[in-house]
């Protein structure tokens, strides 16, 4: 099985595309990145097609999407949500199963302990999948985890 796992945000998405296999392969990652300088709606259009473009690529059969954390600023929140819904909107209209985990399912699901911080999630996703290295940009790390969520969180998975 290929999962997407998908870090949304507006400015730069994280992405990674995982096999479900006995040792679970990080097959690719990154970051799409909309300009600031763009209208909000051409974000989101460039948003949508870069996740059709993956979904293309790697053919996946499920998108494990971050819900939004929201923080005090209530104007980004509503940009963001935007954003995943637009993420959302592309795995379904690929025919994806499109689920989504907490950030405190994520870090109970990596770390073992909810308030787990980014440090923490980077080095367990490391090491979880066997790397060398950390992931970078951490939203390619972040992706990463809720892909692995969603492995972890169905363990039944062929």
């Amino acid at each position: 099985m290929i999962i997407l796992g998908v870090d949304p945000g507006l400015a730069s998405t994280g992405w990674a595309v995982l096999e479900k296999t006995s040792q679970n392969r990080l097959v690719d990652y990154g970051c799409v990145k909309t300009a600031a300088g763009l209208d909000f709606s051409n974000r989101l259009g460039h948003l949508f097609q870069a996740m059709e473009d993956l979904i293309k690529q790697f053919s996946p059969e499920v998108m494990a999407v971050e819900e939004l954390f929201f923080a005090q600023n209530v104007k980004t929140a509503i940009k963001v949500a935007q954003a995943q819904g637009v993420i959302k909107l592309a795995g379904a209209q690929s025919g994806l199963k499109v689920v989504e985990y907490t950030p405190l399912n994520i870090k109970m699901s990596i770390t073992g302990y909810g308030r787990g911080d980014k440090r923490q999630i980077e080095f367990m996703v490391k090491k979880l999948l066997n790397l060398e290295k950390e992931i970078r940009p951490s939203h390619a790390a972040d992706a990463a985890a809720v892909a692995l969520t969603h492995i972890f969180t169905n363990q039944n998975l062929k």
